[in-house]
């Protein structure tokens, strides 16, 4: 049977109100023209890796064919164009999610990579043996991982705000947990297995009221909502570039200026230094401390370019446009015999994870991918959430604004192209 509760869907949907054009939209992006076993593509694996507009590929082009060159240590014209470029992305970071200075933007190489940092880098010098970190139960791996790496090493504990059956914190149990032992609170802002949109100003208000400083993971927010680190008032914020349609091995960690510099280095190496010697080490100023390194230069310009491209579609645009094909998308798969979601959050982004009653997601994603459907079937690195719901993986279809109804439609006749070929 389907399940929906807790969605509000109406039995029948007016069409798209936005002023969002997805025909135009779609013309940006090459990749989607193409078909896969004879069929046109319907990409619905965004949530892993969302597709770049041509603007991206022609600026990552133009930095390899008329600026390529390393930043910071030249003083020829190609490596101050370079700079220039690189430095001008750090800044269109810092607007599109309104941080207070460009120096508290630190290029990774993804939003795993960023929570490493925090781990290692604030793990080593405020968590000891008999600390706590709080984590929530919907986290992606990268967010689990570290953290259990930091506890083992320094006998600290690990502690999980539970969910309940929709997908959403239970925010009473998660206030119950802080205590004055809990050194950091670690908590994705939209879950990549439910898409459930956690109330994150109230985790971060709840958290500083006991003094503890906040890690949110973004990657999944990032393509989606309008972040703005000052109102959230986190610590850290992380994303990734190629969940933002910008280049894949590059992404973002914000943090505070202050906890930034009062952190050490997470590499070594050129670039994070002031100078040198055999006897001792001075550091840069931030953010060149923490980029050790010849960085992804071409990829942080792409992504500064994938920004300005979200800009100019208006997160307006896109949170309503996204909406609508969220309420689309679940009514649809409301009528598919046998089908059940997993994550019914009221608050959610547009991510449908389900079950196909009797049929492994693998076989689900095997036979949509001959009807030209790219969808993600498995864990999606949140075993623990798997287990939460009692299944051993789920298939996943995120949405993004150039994503139509008739895709959802051409997904949702693959699902009962799935269930004749299982004669279900």
């Amino acid at each position: 049977m389907s399940s929906v509760q807790n969605m509000a869907v109406p039995a029948r949907l007016k069409p798209p109100s936005s002023a969002l054009d997805v025909n135009a939209v779609r013309g940006d992006f090459p990749l989607l023209r193409q078909r896969v076993h004879g069929r046109p593509l319907v990409y619905l694996d965004n949530a892993a890796t969302s597709q770049k507009p041509q603007a991206v590929i022609e600026a990552m082009k133009r930095f390899y064919t008329e600026e390529c060159s390393n930043v910071h240590r030249g003083v020829h014209e190609l490596s101050e164009r370079a700079t220039r470029a690189y430095e001008a992305a750090r800044e269109k970071v810092r607007a599109f999610i309104n941080a207070r200075e460009a120096r508290e933007i630190i290029f990774v190489r993804g939003t795993t990579e960023a929570i490493n940092l925090v781990a290692q880098s604030y793990g080593r010098t405020q968590v000891k043996a008999g600390d706590e970190i709080l984590i929530t139960a919907m986290e992606h791996h990268s967010n689990i991982v570290p953290w259990q790496i930091l506890c083992q090493e320094k006998g600290a504990c690990l502690r999980v705000a539970p969910i309940n059956d929709a997908g959403e914190l239970l925010l009473d149990e998660f206030e119950k947990l802080l205590t004055s032992r809990t050194r950091l609170v670690a908590a994705t802002h939209v879950s990549n297995a439910l898409g459930t949109i956690n109330p994150v100003q109230q985790i971060v208000e709840k958290a500083h009221q006991r003094n503890v400083p906040v890690l949110l993971d973004g990657a999944q927010a990032a393509p989606h909502l309008r972040i703005d680190v000052q109102t959230l008032d986190c610590d850290f914020y992380t994303f990734s570039g190629h969940k933002t349609f910008g280049p894949t091995g590059i992404g973002v960690l914000y943090g505070k200026a202050q906890w930034l510099e009062a952190m050490p280095p997470y590499q070594g190496g050129g670039e994070m230094i002031s100078s040198v010697t055999f006897e001792k080490t001075t550091y840069n100023v931030i953010p060149h401390k923490f980029e050790a390194g010849t960085p992804n230069i071409a990829g942080t310009i792409g992504l500064g370019v994938a920004l300005d491209y979200l800009n100019q579609i208006g997160f307006e645009r896109i949170v309503a446009y996204e909406h609508e094909l969220l309420l689309y998308g679940t009514e649809a798969l409301s009528q598919v015999p046998g089908l059940q979601l997993i994550g019914t959050a009221k608050e959610k982004a547009a991510i449908l994870s389900f079950v196909l009653e009797g049929i492994h997601p693998h076989d689900v994603g095997t036979i949509l991918d001959r009807e030209g459907i790219a969808v993600r079937t498995g864990h999606h690195c949140a075993q623990p959430v798997m287990d939460r719901f009692g299944v051993s993986a789920t298939s996943r279809a995120s949405l993004v604004f150039y994503n139509t109804r008739e895709e959802i439609d051409a997904l949702v006749a693959g699902l009962h192209k799935v269930r004749e070929v299982f004669g279900t």
